[in-house]
Formats: structure tokens, sequence, C-alpha cells
């Protein structure tokens, strides 16, 4: 086999770097969240000091990230718990979609763009980045919080509504008719729907199948199940992240224990490539025009994500500090913008151009907010 030097010398040299910004980052007490983006953004195209070689590690690796980013957060909880929780949250679920798409609604009403530009930024400012969110859950040591059962449901309920959302603008913006949209949409809820309660009612049997006393063993069984569901949710238009939460779900006692531990170096390695990847997909020459009116709908959508965790938290009889560390966790967007603008690139290139400067942003700015509403940095780790 024939193995590339220039691969290998700059990935030792990214890792490295980014091992070097993540150990700055926390000596101030920051995320270094903000500074991976900002390091895939000098690295990536366009970039000061872009890293070819590297470049298809890092695309491959970034979803990778999330999977096990959600995989691991799964483990905190018990599936009969979270049920109850989402379905506690329904009401949370309308006040998002009102509070959060109409602005980018608004927004692209503003501009004279057609229905399906405004529909694209909608679902843009809609959704949160579970990746995102999931690292800043555990990096600010917050994963047992009163407000993060909330915060979780919200997210997994903006992926929901994701199923419904991704093939219905997938087919409108390739010029496809509303009638096959639909279609679409409804076959990837109802996909959805029967593998959520299929985990519920069956999930237990995951837990035992994977279960060994070889770390070796648990490792590859968690991680292989894993990936297969995740693929089969993004075959349904779902999210790969919900199906890697779900199989968390079903992992309880000693073997969710044991997972995590098994699983945390990896997830930290990749959770780094992921907010690296975040940076990469953006061309800073189109991401500087497009700052102030990206700066202008970040500042309002910051806020409605803000009250949107407020009012989630409260349901769950948080106290007001704690309402407030909710809505701000929730204010960073990521993966899902990406996806959408990914849908949207060709055929909506100024859209595009103005919602990739915004989800920067929001990736960004989203992080900061979390960390001014207090909480302990956990402990470094090689990945940061």
């Amino acid at each position: 086999m024939q193995i590339s030097g220039t691969l290998l010398l700059q990935l030792g040299a990214l890792l490295t770097g980014l091992a070097i910004l993540g150990a700055l980052a926390r000596r101030v007490a920051l995320s270094p969240i903000p500074v991976y983006l900002l390091a895939g953004l000098c690295l990536g195209k366009g970039g000061i000091l872009p890293v070819a070689a590297a470049g298809d590690f890092v695309t491959t690796g970034a979803p990778i990230g999330v999977v096990l980013l959600l995989l691991t957060l799964g483990c905190q909880f018990s599936a009969t718990e979270f049920a109850s929780s989402l379905r506690h949250h329904l009401p949370s679920a309308g006040v998002d979609i009102v509070l959060n798409a109409l602005p980018g609604a608004i927004a692209g009403w503003l501009l004279g763009l057609d229905g399906v530009a405004i529909l694209c930024l909608a679902g843009v400012t809609y959704i949160s980045s579970s990746g995102v969110i999931a690292r800043l859950l555990e990096d600010l040591n917050r994963l047992g919080n009163r407000e993060t059962p909330a915060v979780l449901s919200v997210l997994v309920l903006e992926d929901f509504a994701m199923a419904a959302y991704l093939p219905l603008f997938a087919v409108l913006a390739s010029g496809g008719g509303w009638l096959r949209a639909v279609a679409g949409m409804a076959a990837a809820v109802g996909a959805l729907l029967a593998a959520f309660a299929a985990s519920y009612r069956w999930g237990h049997h995951v837990g035992r199948l994977v279960e060994h006393p070889d770390s070796e063993q648990l490792l590859l069984r968690i991680l292989g199940i894993t990936l297969i569901v995740a693929a089969v949710a993004e075959s349904l238009h779902a999210s790969a992240a919900v199906g890697a939460f779900l199989v968390g779900l079903t992992l309880t006692g000693d073997t969710a224990e044991r997972a995590r531990k098994v699983l945390g170096p990896l997830r930290d390695l990749f959770a780094a490539i992921f907010f690296l990847a975040i940076g990469f997909s953006v061309d800073p020459h189109e991401l500087v025009p497009m700052l102030p009116a990206a700066l202008a709908l970040a500042a309002v959508t910051a806020g409605t994500k803000v009250l949107t965790g407020m009012f989630a938290a409260r349901r769950d009889g948080v106290a007001r500090r704690g309402q407030l560390r909710a809505g701000m966790e929730l204010v960073a967007r990521g993966e899902f913008s990406l996806i959408i603008i990914g849908l949207a690139g060709a055929s909506l290139p100024a859209v595009a151009a103005l919602a990739t400067a915004y989800v920067f942003v929001m990736a960004t700015l989203g992080p900061v907010l979390a960390r001014a509403t207090g909480g302990r940095l956990r402990a470094a780790t090689a990945a940061g």
C-alpha cells in the first residue's frame, strides 16, 4: 500500500495545531469550538493556508463526529424518560418553529426572494446544531443540569421536523412539483416515526447485543451498529444524529458507562474535525460581503432561540438562570443549515452566500454565549 507523505504531514500538522489552539482556548476559559471554526476558515477553500491533501479526511470525518457526539450524549438518558420529555415539549417545538423560522422567512421576503428561497432561509434560521450543542454540554459540564433534557428535547424535535423539511425542500429546490415534494415528506416522516417506535419498544435488545467484557469488541459492536442506523436514517431523509442518539438511548447501566469511556477519545478526535469542517466549507471571499446582513439576521435569531430555550426550560420548572442557560445553548447553527445550503447552492447562489455567512457567525457566536452564562470547562483532552 502506497502512503502519501503529504497527507500524513498535513494531518499531523493539522492535529498538532488543533491541540495547541484547544489548549490556549481552555487556558482563557473558552470552549475551543470557535477557535476550531476559525482555523477551518483559514485552512479551507479560499483560506490563507489551504490543506488540500487533508481536505478529504476532514470532509469524511465531519459526519462521523456528529454521530459520535450524539451517540455518547444518548448514553446519558433512558429511552422511557426521553420519550416522556419529547411528548411534554411538543408545545416548545411549536414555539421554536414560529420564533425561529419566521425571521428567516421575513428576511427572504424583504430581500424580494421567491418562495423556494424564502423556504431555504426559514430552514437555515430555524434549525440549531445538534453537534455543536452536544459538545458544548459536555465541555461545560452541563449534562446533569435540570435544563438539559429540555434542550435535548428541542433538538430532537427539530431533527424530526427536518425529516419533513429536507425532502420537501430538496424536491422544490431542484424544480420538482409540490405533489412529489409532499409525498417524499410524508414517506420520510412515517419512516422516522416507525424507527423511533421500534427503538422505544425493542431498543433494550441492542444493549444485550453489544455487551461484551472486551473493550475492543464493545467498541466495534457499538460503532458498527450506530453507523448502520445513522446511514438508514440518512437514507430516509432523516438525521444521522437522531439515529445515533436513539442507539445511545438503548444503552443503559454499565454498558452505557463503558461505551462512553471507550468512545470518548474517538469522539473527541472526530468532534474537532467536525468543527474544523464547518470552517472549511466557508469561502472567506464570499463571507465578507454578506457579513452585515448575516450579523443583523444573527442578532434577531440569537434572541429568538434564547426565548425558545427559556420557554422549554420553564415548562420543566427550571429556575430563571437555568432557563437562560438553555436559551444560550440553543443559539448555535451548524450541520443541518449547511445541508440546506448545499441543496440550495446551485439554484440559489445569492441565498447560499448569505446563509453560509450567517451559519458561520452563529456557529462561532453560540459557544461564546453559552460560556457567558457560567459553567466550568471540563479538563482538556487530546482533541480539545
